[in-house]
């Protein structure tokens, strides 16, 4: 038993499991974001003028945002490097082959009692879901040996269910990673552009409250920081909205899964032994 515990504990680190350490994600992705506004959108050749106050093109319009803007750009690119961060993730978590079609045929397989055909089929399909059979299968062979034979039926499948919820609770924090992050940004994007956006207005109506046509560049300077930051705070949050609920839809299919094929082996299980009197 050891040794085969030994053999089948490497599993669980094939592929790619996600990125822990995210606080250097959002780290490298704010200098990324600020070294864009200084060096790229802040250029001169997006100016006809050189002090930067009539921009020439959508680089010079964005760096009229104001400071705030590499804030909200370095949510942005959060968002999409968490995202990509997801999707290898979840990929290596669902599998190699399709995931209906794996949970159809170890159903098919437990109800034909090939247990080898099912450990067969979580060896090829690898992932988060064969992770949690293979587990399950394990207990469900332990049940049979004679250490367990002085249990009643009702405990095998209560320990089988429970190898079952403990194998799914190891993988569920691999599936959730970096959800949060992103549903965060969700609000803190659209906070952070509607900050942007009180400050540009205070601008703005500073300009006015000192009159005149003289101090028109301000007023527009305001307005364009206000509506730029509104902008890009909206749709920082659309990304993370779209990404956060695409990503929880896909966790949800494969808990679904999990616990699907957990209750399949639990009810093999019960309806093929009988307690010994």
């Amino acid at each position: 038993m050891a040794t085969t515990q030994q053999k089948a504990s490497p599993k669980k680190s094939q592929g790619f499991q996600g990125v822990r350490g995210a606080f250097w994600i959002i780290i490298v992705c704010a200098i990324i974001a600020f070294t864009l506004f200084f060096t790229w959108f802040g250029r001169e050749a997006n100016f006809a003028d050189a002090t930067k106050t009539q921009p020439i093109n959508v680089w010079g319009t964005i760096f009229k945002g104001g400071i705030i803007v590499p804030v909200i750009h370095s949510l942005l690119l959060t968002v999409i490097a968490m995202a990509i961060e997801r999707w290898l993730a979840l990929k290596t978590a669902f599998g190699k082959g399709a995931l209906p079609k794996f949970v159809a045929e170890i159903k098919k397989a437990l109800n034909e009692n090939d247990f080898a055909k099912a450990q067969q089929l979580c060896d090829k399909q690898q992932g988060s879901v064969a992770n949690v059979v293979g587990a399950s299968l394990k207990a469900y062979k332990a049940m049979e040996t004679p250490e367990n034979a002085k249990l009643k039926k009702a405990q095998k499948v209560a320990k089988i269910s429970q190898a079952h919820e403990e194998a799914t609770q190891l993988e569920m924090p691999t599936l959730t990673m970096n959800l949060p992050i992103i549903a965060t940004i969700v609000t803190l994007g659209t906070l952070t552009g509607l900050l942007g956006t009180v400050v540009g207005m205070i601008r703005s109506f500073s300009a006015l409250s000192a009159g005149g046509g003289a101090d028109s560049a301000a007023l527009s300077a305001g307005i364009s920081e206000a509506l730029i930051n509104t902008a890009f705070g909206i749709g920082t949050s659309w990304c993370a909205v779209v990404a956060y609920n695409y990503y929880t839809n896909k966790v949800d299919k494969l808990t679904f899964a999990l616990d699907e094929v957990g209750y399949s082996i639990a009810q093999t299980y019960e309806a093929n032994h009988t307690d010994e009197a």
